[in-house]
């Protein structure tokens, strides 16, 4: 049976400049951002399988006040060791999502951040992020891990990986987005990283302004709503402040 912890860096506000800003909810007001800021969670997962250590996204990089990164700091309150991590599965290269592939250390040496892991990233993904760069992409951040051999290039619209973890091209909320169903025994774990990235989106039926395809990318969340539902899938929400894995 498969385990799910969140690995979560807090919450953030996110606005029109693409900036993500940290909110305290005890203290900060959301109107108190610039108009149209959205208030998100920022939330890796980690999953623990009978065959693997899996990191799925890896946040955007924040290290805690004893300069420690924050997920390795989440793993090990966990009884994790970011050594033991086997696979770090991305759904996009966004620099929230990806901003962890690496890490310079206190000896500004640059280091992968799980370093016995192979890190599956869409091929096409990785050619788009280093062709369109800033704001929404950081090809400095990218690059260093493109340059180890713990790449695993995943390529064509759907694909398996080690028989039991699926991917798929989606595309909606960005070009090449994937989107990873992992079956482990009778689990069945979505993440659909910003293809599903609250349970409201899952529930309520509109278009979202930030993303590539607004259409393609509701029909898409009203399609794996649907078959979640029918298939018991347990949901991974990234961005959901208040539930981040949950059943529809």
């Amino acid at each position: 049976m498969a385990e799910i912890f969140p690995l979560s860096e807090g919450e953030f506000t996110i606005g029109h400049d693409k900036q993500f800003v940290p909110f305290d909810t005890a203290k900060d007001e959301l109107n108190e951002r610039p108009v149209g800021s959205l208030l998100v969670e920022i939330q890796p997962f980690l999953v623990v399988t009978a065959k693997d250590i899996l990191v799925l996204d890896t946040g955007l990089g924040f290290k805690n006040g004893n300069g420690e990164l924050q997920i390795h700091d989440n793993l090990r309150n966990l009884g994790y060791e970011p050594e033991q991590v086997t696979k770090v599965l991305l759904s996009h290269l966004h620099k929230d999502h990806a901003g962890c592939l690496t890490y310079t250390d206190n000896n500004g040496i640059v280091k992968t951040t799980f370093p016995n892991a192979q890190y599956y990233i869409y091929r096409t993904e990785a050619d788009f992020a280093l062709r369109t760069g800033y704001p929404s992409y950081h090809p400095d951040e990218i690059e260093p891990l493109l340059a180890t051999q713990q790449v695993e290039w995943l390529d064509g619209a759907e694909g398996m990986i080690d028989d039991y973890i699926k991917y798929m091209h989606t595309g909606g909320h960005s070009p090449q987005h994937i989107v990873y169903l992992i079956q482990d025994g009778e689990d069945k774990i979505f993440f659909g990283g910003d293809e599903a990235p609250q349970l409201k989106q899952m529930k309520i039926k509109y278009v979202a302004k930030y993303d590539y395809d607004g259409k393609r990318a509701m029909e898409l969340r009203e399609q794996f709503a649907a078959q979640g539902k029918q298939e018991g899938w347990q949901f991974l929400f990234y961005h959901d402040v208040q539930s981040a894995v949950a059943a529809l």
